[in-house]
């Protein structure tokens, strides 16, 4: 597996397949050929159907320019949902062409080419990680460490801040969302919503929700987040992360950093041995990877057994399974903010279930990301992330329960 650090990664909204990922590409290519005149570009399958909501033209030009891009759409199935070909031009001729894969979580592959990011994890399932963990007496954060190199947990500290600044950001930021569907942001009236003698549950789904919001808010408004694993997903970690830390004075800031380097180990897992991308294995593979990640972490927050970890690992992804990736208009945001709340407020059960019930589980965590694998795979192309089925087909403006 790679470095957690191709999986946490800092940068702007609102899609880091559909927005980071081919920014990358681009400006790899913009800096090899600085002799290129104009481009053109094919967006594939994914990319084609939803890239408008996503800004995947607007953050493409804006990285080539003052030079000019133009833009091609199409369908080949036999292609990754995510491919673009990019051509570069010097005096009508054709400079360069690279066919490049956004493969989620803003990680490209150039197809052809040798990968660049090496592995650096041993192992490739739980089974064998914890096995490697119980022999050497070590915890999973601890088995994280060793394997990273010794900037590691600076490079945490940077994911934490950038996490807790998003939601400060989300809860002050007021308004509307970009684009047609006129979405108001949510998260500060969350935030701020005045109930009479609240009780502490429903505050606390309350202020996880709002935290949640307030992330995939300012993801959908382009504003800098991490990926975690995705931008689509990228408001449930920094939400179980931030609540615990602000409601438990045991939550100290080393224990947010093993929480972030295990929700990191689970999240390596999943996107080694299946996928964290909406286009290819449905929002399962990103909401569901989230929820994952923010269980596991939440059960570090609190020091649980290793076996707690994995269960609660394992029910996050478990009640996720068959979740279609579906955004009105190709924007991510309905239905995807809301299930990013959701998914947080599901990852603090997951883990609670897992303090109970542990010991009586059947299914493994590498069991389950198999399934969800193989669910996304048998899903039909319309309910992955290409605007074609669920509720981007049956929305319609006229139908919006607000207008009147």
């Amino acid at each position: 597996m790679l470095s957690i650090r191709s999986l946490y990664q800092i940068g702007y909204g609102p899609s880091s397949s559909h927005t980071m990922g081919p920014a990358k590409a681009v400006k790899l290519i913009r800096d090899a050929f600085p002799e290129i005149e104009t481009y053109e570009i094919t967006l594939f399958n994914s990319l084609a159907l939803t890239g408008k909501g996503h800004l995947t033209e607007e953050v493409i030009k804006e990285s080539l320019a003052p030079k000019p891009v133009t833009f091609l759409t199409t369908i080949d199935l036999e292609r990754h949902p995510n491919t673009l070909i990019i051509k570069g031009f010097k005096e009508n001729e054709v400079l360069v062409t690279k066919e490049v894969k956004s493969v989620g979580g803003g990680r490209i592959l150039f197809v052809g080419e040798e990968d660049l990011e090496k592995p650096i994890y041993p192992h490739k399932t739980f089974k064998d990680i914890k096995k490697y963990c119980k022999l050497h007496k070590m915890t999973l954060a601890e088995y994280v460490y060793q394997f990273e190199d010794e900037d590691f947990h600076q490079f945490l500290e940077s994911i934490w801040e950038a996490m807790k600044a998003a939601i400060v950001r989300g809860i002050a930021s007021r308004g509307v969302l970009p684009g047609p569907l006129k979405l108001k942001r949510k998260a500060p009236e969350l935030y701020h919503f005045n109930v009479d003698k609240e009780i502490p549950e429903i505050k606390e789904n309350r202020l996880v929700a709002s935290y949640a919001f307030a992330v995939s808010e300012e993801n959908a408004s382009g504003g800098i987040i991490v990926t975690a694993p995705t931008c689509g997903a990228c408001g449930v970690l920094p939400a179980v992360l931030y609540y615990m830390h602000e409601r438990h004075d045991v939550v100290t800031k080393e224990r947010i950093l093993n929480g972030l380097a295990v929700a990191g180990l689970i999240g390596n897992l999943i996107k080694h041995n299946a996928s964290i991308s909406g286009a290819v294995a449905g929002c399962q593979a990103e909401v569901g990877s989230a929820c994952a990640m923010a269980a596991a972490a939440h059960a570090t927050l609190f020091n649980l057994n290793m076996d707690q970890v994995e269960y609660a690992a394992e029910i996050a992804i478990e009640h996720h399974l068959g979740l279609t990736c579906d955004p009105i208009n190709g924007y991510v945001q309905i239905p995807c903010i809301e299930r990013n709340a959701v998914a947080a407020l599901r990852a603090i059960d997951a883990c609670g279930l897992a303090f109970f019930l542990t010991d009586s589980r059947k299914i493994s965590l590498d069991m389950v990301i198999q399934t969800m694998y193989q669910t996304g795979l048998d899903m039909h192309q319309s309910y992955k992330e290409t605007s074609q089925g669920g509720l981007a087909l049956y929305f319609k403006e006229e139908d919006d329960v607000n207008c009147w």
